[in-house]
């Protein structure tokens, strides 16, 4: 119950019954001008007696946001096991700059999609072919480190740097970016919820980052930015995630987590240290020649290939809207539906002239000009009659 103590309110009323014949909409429409929105008297008539009802102001419920994660990966999987490059897409001149990875052959499998992609990026040019043996040298490392660094980086930030065990931070020459795809994490990364198996000549290793699902961190240009860590999701386990190791043997941090980008930049140093020989040719990630085009982001794709599980999960604030469509005892007792009566007007089912029934299988939502422009399924049909009400709830989420 709600108290209006307004004289303007109480001497409007006293017009309104001045005049004879009271308007009940009046009266409601005087009487919420008065109350707060939670309070307010509804306005509407209650019984529809044709095919359409207006929704009343207490029908709807507007500006609701859901947090929903889903895998990252194509059919929202959760965990990717097996990588795939495109002959075609390696052999072309963006081979030099990145591969894509695909979740199936491309070559035989046309519904195949690209998930992610991995680059190496060089301050000075590293791994690619120089200037000195090749007037037609692109420099595709120097360029891929460059195009990060004006993406993630402040622009005070001249290099990419990782922390080592101390909290000292230390500028690295270059970088192995994993960037995924832009239609597999939409809004953004989750944190805490993502694992890149590594395998090399030192053995089989788990990358996560540090987050501890956590909503925020380090900001940054890019966002969110997490460290990089050697340890395991624990999923499936009331345990948090366990974190084995924050550096290398050699005190070097193991790279960056950008999740609002859906980027991962690792430290090769780093990465080299803890999984050995990549290629298992002696080609060390980190070790590199100027000499010849090393395509070191070859390196990464083979380990990530062989480590044969990138787990990661996508989350996004979803906006939603509630409807509640409500059908009293007295209304949609009757269907236009031809098959409903004979010929001559007579119902039918001949019970239908003493206990009238319909079945509900379909809500759909008009707007103003009655434009159809959503529509919601039951389950199963609904049966409604004089003593049968129904209520259905339908959320839209865009």
């Amino acid at each position: 119950m709600a108290i209006i103590n307004d004289p303007n309110i109480t001497s409007q009323l006293q017009d309104l019954a001045a005049g004879g014949t009271i308007d009940s909409s009046d009266v409601v429409a005087l009487l919420n001008s008065a109350l707060p929105a939670g309070q307010q008297i509804s306005s509407t008539t209650g019984v529809s007696s044709g095919i359409y009802k207006r929704f009343g102001e207490f029908d709807k419920v507007n500006a609701k946001v859901e947090v929903v994660t889903t895998g990252l990966w194509t059919g929202d999987t959760g965990s990717l096991t097996a990588a795939f490059t495109s002959s075609t897409q390696v052999a072309a001149t963006s081979g030099d700059y990145y591969y894509n990875v695909y979740n199936a052959n491309p070559s035989v499998d046309t519904s195949a999609e690209v998930q992610f992609g991995v680059a190496y990026g060089h301050v000075n040019g590293s791994g690619s072919v120089s200037l000195q043996n090749s007037d037609d040298a692109l420099l595709a490392s120097k360029a891929t480190y460059a195009q990060y660094k004006s993406v993630l980086l402040d622009p005070t930030d001249s290099k990419f740097s990782f922390e080592n065990g101390a909290g000292v931070a230390t500028d690295s020459n270059d970088i192995y970016a994993v960037n995924i795809n832009r239609a597999r994490y939409r809004e953004k990364m989750d944190p805490g919820n993502w694992s890149l198996n590594l395998s090399g000549s030192k053995g089989l290793y788990k990358f996560i980052d540090d987050s501890g699902k956590k909503f925020g961190d380090t900001l940054g240009k890019a966002g969110r930015v997490f460290k990089v860590v050697s340890g395991s999701l624990n999923l499936g386990t009331e345990n948090a995630a366990t974190i084995n190791s924050t550096t290398s043997s050699d005190d070097k941090g193991f790279g960056l987590f950008y999740p609002d980008k859906g980027i991962i930049v690792l430290n090769p140093s780093a990465i080299g240290e803890t999984v050995g020989d990549i290629d298992g040719q002696g080609n060390v990630s980190g070790s590199l020649s100027v000499t010849v085009e090393q395509e070191n982001h070859k390196l990464l794709y083979n380990s990530i290939d062989l480590g044969a599980d990138f787990q990661a999960r996508r989350t996004e604030n979803v906006s939603t809207q509630h409807f509640f469509v409500r059908a009293t005892n007295r209304e949609f007792n009757y269907s236009n539906n031809p098959t409903y009566v004979n010929a001559n007007g007579t119902f039918a089912e001949t019970t239908f002239e003493t206990d009238p029934k319909t079945y509900i299988t379909t809500v759909g939502l008009l707007n103003d000009a009655n434009e159809l422009i959503a529509v919601a399924k039951t389950s199963q049909p609904i049966e409604k009659s004089f003593d049968k009400e129904v209520l259905i709830k339908v959320k839209l989420s865009f």
